[in-house]
């Protein structure tokens, strides 16, 4: 039976959906942070990790994180700013013929403009049906005022062995390793594999990408985010984690739709949005 509704998830609330061919999506309230999306006659195929804290103010480890007004350390506020922590509202969850459709919203307020002066709403909307999960992220500018931002949906993808695979589509590409500093290289091959720790901003990815692991291929696709960022602690910084078990650098990459290199900048009563698309 398709339903969209209220629950609990780890004692905190949460958005379940469930489509009419079953296919299912939960979405904390917590940083509109989508923790499990199970396509139809398929399973799991985000990472969450099993020791991650969740309350107030925790990012939680896994799923996708809404990174928003700033990527990473790329500026003067928090690193990846404050949208992932924030309580925001549930504005409609539905189901409209095949797919079910969650909505939820977050607004300037005086918490948020004592890191950011900036009036803005952001408005998350999660779609699921099938073997597809669409993620679109729209931020407006309700001030008077112009402003930047840099911005990410920071996705943790689960892996069965992170050794043995292969990420496609990124051959050409232009990336920054933070693991080198922020060092500038280029994609020479077609498939990306790991070995250990990657931490690379890719620009200007044109095309989708194809993740390959065992026993499965996922297509990722994105509109209007420039960047690509794919990230995986590797053995040592997980280790370090307090949220995370230190052998599960092997079940996960991150392969993030991004705005982080050039930011986007809004016009008073302009609005800006940008999809991440991930199929099985």
């Amino acid at each position: 039976m398709s339903s969209a509704g209220r629950k609990d998830f780890q004692g905190q609330p949460a958005v379940a959906l469930r489509a009419p061919d079953g296919a299912t999506a939960v979405v904390l309230l917590h940083g509109a942070q989508l923790v499990s999306w199970v396509p139809a006659g398929g399973e799991e195929q985000l990472y969450l990790s099993p020791t991650t804290r969740y309350g107030d103010g925790q990012a939680v480890r896994g799923g996708v994180p809404v990174i928003f007004p700033q990527f990473s350390g790329r500026g003067p506020l928090p690193r990846h700013g404050f949208a992932r922590n924030r309580a925001w509202a549930l504005a409609e969850a539905v189901v409209r013929g095949p797919h079910a459709q969650a909505v939820l919203r977050l607004a300037a307020d005086d918490a948020t403009r004592a890191i950011w002066p900036q009036d803005f709403e952001a408005e998350l909307t999660i779609s699921v049906g099938g073997r597809q999960l669409d993620i679109e992220l729209a931020i407006a500018n309700t001030g008077a005022t112009p402003f930047a931002f840099t911005c990410a949906l920071h996705t943790y993808l689960h892996a069965a062995d992170v050794l043995k695979l292969q990420l496609e589509g990124l051959q050409g590409a232009a990336y920054e390793d933070h693991t080198q500093g922020g060092e500038a290289g280029q994609q020479w091959g077609d498939v990306l594999t790991v070995v250990g720790e990657i931490d690379r901003v890719y620009h200007g990815v044109a095309g989708a990408l194809t993740l390959r692991d065992l026993g499965r291929r996922l297509r990722i696709e994105s509109q209007r985010f420039d960047d690509v960022v794919v990230w995986n602690p590797g053995p040592v910084k997980c280790a370090a984690f307090s949220d995370m078990p230190a052998a599960d650098w092997q079940r996960m990459i991150c392969v993030e739709a991004a705005q982080a290199v050039v930011p986007v900048r809004l016009a008073p009563g302009s609005e800006w949005s940008a999809m991440q698309t991930l199929i099985l």
